[in-house]
Order: structure tokens, then sequence, then C-alpha cells
């Protein structure tokens, strides 16, 4: 990413709005030749469309047609075809800067994720400041500027600028020769202080830690928060950032009054989180059909395996579709924000989690499916999963809390809260003692009664085991921090989970058979797998891969430790990505593909693709949009794999349907508000992934 040492203030554009500010004396009409000079600011001639007058000092203005595409500016500064030369106003320009290129730069205060302006010793002419505010991506892509980049993670994002503001800009970094502190934050009342805690809790807590030291996303605790100050603060809630941060506020998602509220209540002291204990989950369980009042059969004709469990995300909802039909069966309440769907060990029930920490319960036998129970073990989670061992099938179910830190243990059949269980707040490597600590993946073994649990910041996995008394902890393995998502290579021995840092992110290889850390395979930055992929590649055997929210790269690794041992735990194949921001791949044994998605990319347009590899070959095969709305995100195969399904999460999203060999489009099925993961029963209780 490049910063700019010093800027002039004049440049041309065709196609924007012709604008004259400043002390002195100009007029202009019609088509045609305009000449304004005067005294002080704005002097200049040239060629422009509009009408407009003015006289005397203020302002004289003529506006036309504005182009938004800034392209049209011209790389000679004077538009492709003609236009009267912009004044920027230095004001403006401040005010732009703020709000567009605080989130990554600062003007005298230190580095931020790109260069400090004011230090930057590189002096850069005033045509090169234009085109690369114009479009970085198009100076980047010429051999003369190729390497401008190489210093910093990711390419500097369009700021979508047009070329007055461009002017304006241009204008602030020329005066501007002194540090520019952020502006204060808003003094919050009472109510103000409520509802920012909330937004926080709903929005940001999942990335940043209910106490704000990080983990997906970076540590935005008070401190660090009143070092990024307020402007830098609202820029990154408005646009985002390149390695994933959502662009909550131009997303639609969040309000700009909101992102100041935010923004000011980041720079307090996170308030206390309460605790939430056995009693609180019991007086949460609602059990809604008891055992004895459920079918013996399947109440309907349909293939109930091969239902998709589909989260509407916004409404709280899940819609169940019928895989061979596409017909909507159910559309069910599940509680707030659907984070992700189990299915039980024999696939007949699937319990859905919520970011409330609600689990749900569905009998997908009765005609239609509903719902059966329900139980609150969390105020925050994101998984849940079922005993799957032999002669434990849909016995147990655990949940995961994000908070408070613990996991709470359910039956299987009713939802009734049995144990809740703290964990273990010591770090793996520094033995210091943590206030927060969230679990991500849960996996259950196919050959022990074992659920497998990461304990993010801490770096363990904690070996649960179902068979004993209370459900305790019965040994935990030292990995690595940060470890979020994950799930079994192909034979069911091996976990392979995320270390999810921003620096040498990697997937941790934990034997859980002799219960060791068998390796860790550094991949890059903020490795984001799901449950992974696996597959058969030609050359190394089998292998497993990961997607990244910090670059755009996927990286493929060997996980064949008995065919393949040479390459076994270690990167055989980085392919690049056209973005950053990826949370999901998908592959199945039917399939020669590996798709991936970017739906957390800064640019909407990498936000809708998705990205197709071959396995024969291990290449990037071709990245295509599979809707023109939202973002897309998460694979889904039927069951026979013969069809992949991919989401377009908006709030008038569809599922798209393809081939899942020729990658023709099957079907599109509309009507669904904000769809994002989607589970098929039968991979979901047989781990196919």
């Amino acid at each position: 990413m490049l910063s700019i040492g010093v800027l002039l203030a004049s440049v041309g554009c065709a196609g924007c709005p012709s604008e004259g500010e400043g002390e002195g004396e100009g007029e202009g009409e019609g088509e045609g030749e305009g000449e304004g000079e005067g005294e002080g600011e704005g002097e200049g001639e040239g060629e422009g469309e509009g009408e407009g007058e003015g006289e005397g000092e203020g302002e004289g203005e003529g506006e036309g047609e504005v182009d938004a595409d800034h392209g049209d500016c011209g790389p000679d500064g004077a538009g492709p075809g003609g236009g009267a030369p912009l004044y920027g106003d230095p004001i403006v320009g401040r005010d732009l800067f703020r709000d567009r290129c605080t989130r990554c730069h600062t003007i005298g205060r230190g580095v931020h994720h790109a260069p400090d302006l004011l230090n930057e010793a590189i002096t850069r002419p005033a045509q090169f400041v234009k085109e690369w505010l114009e479009d970085p991506a198009a100076l980047l892509a010429t051999p003369e500027w190729a390497s401008l980049d190489d210093a910093w993670p990711y390419a500097m994002p369009d700021p979508l600028l047009d070329c007055q503001q461009i002017a304006d800009v241009q204008a602030f970094f020329e005066v501007q020769a002194t540090p520019l502190d952020p502006l204060p934050p808003l003094v919050l009342t009472v109510d103000q202080q409520t509802a920012a805690r909330d937004l926080y809790f709903n929005r940001c807590a999942g990335c940043h830690g209910t106490y704000r030291g990080g983990g997906i996303g970076p540590n935005i605790a008070d401190a660090r928060a009143l070092t990024i100050g307020t402007d830098g603060l609202r820029s990154t809630i408005a646009w985002g950032l390149p390695r994933g941060m959502p662009a909550w506020v131009t997303g639609g998602v969040v309000t700009s009054s909101e992102a100041e509220v935010l923004a000011a209540f980041l720079q307090l002291p996170p308030p206390a989180a309460p605790p939430f204990s056995l009693v609180d989950a019991t007086a949460s369980w609602q059990l809604v059909v008891p055992p004895a009042s459920r079918p013996t059969s399947p109440q309907h004709g349909r293939d109930w395996e091969n239902f998709f469990v589909v989260v509407l995300r916004d409404p709280g909802e899940v819609a169940i579709l019928d895989g061979a039909t596409h017909e909507l069966v159910a559309q069910l309440d599940v509680g707030f924000a659907t984070h992700i769907v189990r299915s039980s060990a024999t696939g007949r029930f699937a319990y859905t989690v919520g970011r409330d920490g609600v689990v749900t319960m569905i009998d997908l036998w009765s005609a239609p499916p509903s719902v059966v129970a329900s139980a609150r073990g969390c105020l925050d989670a994101r998984s849940v999963e079922a005993s799957k061992l032999t002669g434990y099938e849909d016995r147990y179910l655990v949940e995961g809390c994000y908070w408070p830190p613990q996991y709470v243990v359910l039956d299987g059949a009713t939802l009734e809260p049995l144990a809740r269980v703290d964990v273990p707040r010591d770090t793996f490597d520094t033995a210091e003692t943590l206030n927060e600590v969230r679990i991500a993946s849960i996996v259950a073994s196919p050959f022990e009664p074992l659920w497998v649990l990461s304990l993010k910041e801490t770096g363990y996995a904690a070996l649960v085991d179902y068979a004993l008394p209370g459900f305790p902890i019965a040994n935990r393995i030292g990995a690595a921090r940060m470890l979020h998502d994950g799930g079994w290579d192909h034979t069911g021995r091996y976990f392979l989970a995320a270390s999810a840092t921003a620096v040498d992110g990697r997937i941790v290889v934990i034997d859980v058979q002799d219960q060791q850390l068998d390796a860790t395979v550094i991949t890059g930055s903020i490795p984001h797998p799901g449950r992974g992929a696996n597959w058969l590649d030609p050359v190394y055997g089998w292998v497993n891969a990961t997607v990244h929210l910090g670059e755009g790269k996927l990286a493929v690794y060997g996980a064949d430790a008995d065919g393949r041992p040479e390459h076994a735990w270690q990167v055989v194949r980085s392919i690049a990505l056209p973005a950053a921001g990826s949370l999901f791949l998908k592959t199945h044994d039917a399939s020669p593909w590996v798709f991936v998605d970017s739906p957390m990319a800064s640019d909407p347009a990498n936000a809708r693709q998705v990205c197709v590899v071959a396995k024969a070959t291990g290449l990037l095969d071709r990245c295509f949009s599979p809707s023109t709305v939202g973002r897309v995100v998460h694979f889904e195969f039927d069951r026979a794999g013969a069809e992949l399904w991919v989401s377009a999460w908006d709030p008038e999203g569809e599922l798209v349907v393809y081939d899942a060999v020729t990658l023709d489009e099957l079907d599109r099925i509309g009507g669904l508000e904000t769809p994002t993961g989607k589970f098929n029963v039968y991979n979901s209780a047989h781990d196919v992934y």
C-alpha cells in the first residue's frame, strides 16, 4: 500500500460537476466554455457542461450529469472528452480522509494497517497520485509499479472517490503538514451505552471477543481503541478491511449514527459480562413434544436423509428443503442469528444453535418437520455436536459457549440440561490465566466416546469423555493459540483445526487416537476452513485444505500419513485466489472440483464470487458469480454428491443449485431472507466433507 508525500491540488475531470468556490468573481452559462478568475482560490479556465452563474465573493456553481466512474478523470488529467480543472477543497478532503482512509492510515500518529502519511518519505508527482487514488489495482498491474505493495500484506483497495473528491483529498494532503488528531468520541447517554453494548455483542464479539481481546479479529480493547481513535474506528466499521472485516455501514447492516456510538463505546472499558448457571439453563428448557408423543417412523414419503436445513440468519429461522425436488418442506422459528446446524448420529434430529446460545431440536420424521424442544446453555454460542459412537447414538448433545467460558451437556432426546462444566482458562504455552476462553469448533470421534473442543484463546484441544459421570475433560492437548474451526481428516483419526492468527496462521494436526499433537502446518493469514475438505490428489494422495480470511489463498496440505508419509502435514499446493475474505471450501468424492467462497471480501464483486479448483490438476479452473445480490457464501452437496448448493446472503436471497460435475446451473430457489449455511442431513450425520 502506497502513501503520498507531496501532493498537488489541481486535477482534470470529464463527466464530473464543474464547481468553483473562492474569493473572486466568476460566471459561466450553458454548454461550452466558461471562465472564472479572481484573487485567491479558484482560478482557471476550460470546457464543461452545465448551467449556473455566480458573481462576487462566494460560490459559482454549474452542475451537469455526474458520471460516478472516476476512471473518466483520464490519465492525462484532462479527461477523455476534456473538462475544466477541478480545484480541491482541503476541508472537504479532510472529512473524506477521516471517513475513507483512517481505517488504514494515520497522519502523524504512527503505522496502523498502512504507512503513516506524515512520515512517508517517498514523493510522487500529482499525476501519479491522481491515478493511484482513481484505481490502485490498475497501477499495481503495470510492470513499473507492480512492487509498490510488496511491504504490505494486501493491496490498497479502491477508495471509491470521484474526480472532485480526489482533488479534495489531494488539496488536504498538500496543506496538512502536522499530525491529524482524531475527533473526540461522542459522550454517550445511558441508553446509547446499552444500545452499543447490545450491538457489539450481536455483531462484533464473535470475532473480537466479549472483552475485546481479539480472536479472528484483532484486539480492540479500550486502550487499543483509543490508539485507533474515533476516526479510524468509524471508518473501519463503515468501510471494512481487506482481511475480512465487513463493511457494516456501506453494507447496510449498521447505520452511520450507530457506528459513531459504537466507536465511542469501544473507547470505554468493557462492561462486566454476566454468568449463566445450570439453574438458568434448566429454567430456559422447553419440551414441546415429549419422546413418547413423537412418531415411531417417518410420517411423510420424502427422503428425509436428503433434506437440506438452511439457515435464514436475520429472521432467526431455518428452511427445510427437499434435496430431490427442491421444494420447501418447512420453515421454522429457531431464534436469534442461527450459526450452524448439526445432525444427530441417526440423522433423525437436527440441532440448531444461535448466537444467543439457544439450542433448538427439530424432528425430521414429523409431517411437516417441527420443533420438539429447546434450551439455552450459554449467553453466546457457536457450536453443538451430538454423541456419535455406536451405543451412544442420539443420547447426548454438547453445546460449547463463547460466553461464559463453559460447555453444557444436554439430553439428546429432550434437550434437558444435564451438566455445566467450566473450561480451564490457562494457556498452553505461558500458563497465564485468561478472563475469556471461547469454545469454537466441536467434533465427535467415530472411535471413542469423545468430543473434541477447540478452546480458542488458550490453544488447547479438550477431549470430553461423555461416557463418564459429569462429562469431564479427560485430557487437554496443547496446540496453538486462537484455535477456531476444523474437522476430521478422511480417516477420522486426526482433528485438523485452524489457528486463526493474522501472521503465520496454521492448521494443527491432533492425533485423537494417541491423544497428542502431531504437527502444525503454516498456511497463511487467518485460515478459516469451516470443517475443511478432504480429497484424493493424483500426486500427493489424500489431502486436506483451508481458505483464508486474511489473504487470497487456498493452502492444500498432505493428509495421507500412511499412503504418502513424505508429504503428510506439509503444504503441497498453494493456489492464489482473487481476494481475501474466504470462509468456506467444500468438495465431495463424486465431484471433480473444490469450491471456495470469499463473502467477507471488501469488494462487493469479489464477495459474490465462487472459485473452482480442479482436483486433477490442482489449478484454479474458473471463478464466477452465481448471483447479483448480497454475498455468496457456503456450499453443500446433496446426499449423492450430484448437486452443489450455494447461498446468496441477502435480504432477498436465493440458493443456486449446480450440477456438481458439469457446473451447469440446475435451479434457483428464491424467496429466502438472508440464507447462509446449508446442511444436508446425511452429510452432517456422517461427517462428509
